[in-house]
């Protein structure tokens, strides 16, 4: 189940990920205003990145560590979609899977592609 998708920003790539307050059900903060959270990336690997609810009236969710290095991993830039996914993986102990998409031009149409590892 998509959870959200989210075309990046400036801030997005160089300082943290805000992203919409109503996901915030699809979280377990368990009374603390951060958890950690296990995705798993588009080549399988099991990621650690902490979400972090804002202080104050506007709850507005952030992905911060561990967030840096996805976008260093996938080289990702302002312009890139990003698309976290619930998705239970008992094996993998994951709870989210997240994916990388970048804008190509395929047969005259503009459509999404993924990304992949860029080291």
């Amino acid at each position: 189940m998509q959870i959200f998708s989210k075309v990046l920003r400036d801030t997005d790539v160089r300082v943290r990920f805000s992203f919409p307050t109503h996901c915030l059900q699809h979280l377990d903060f368990a009374g603390n205003n951060s958890v950690d959270l296990y995705v798993k990336d588009g080549c399988g690997e099991l990621r650690v990145i902490r979400c972090l609810k804002r202080n104050g009236v506007y709850d507005k969710p952030v992905l911060s560590m561990g967030w840096l290095k996805f976008v260093a991993d996938y080289g990702l830039r302002v312009g890139d979609k990003v698309v976290l996914h619930r998705e239970d993986d008992q094996n993998l102990g994951s709870q989210f899977m997240i994916e990388a998409k970048r804008r190509i031009m395929l047969l005259g149409e503009e459509a999404w592609g993924d990304v992949t590892r860029a080291n």
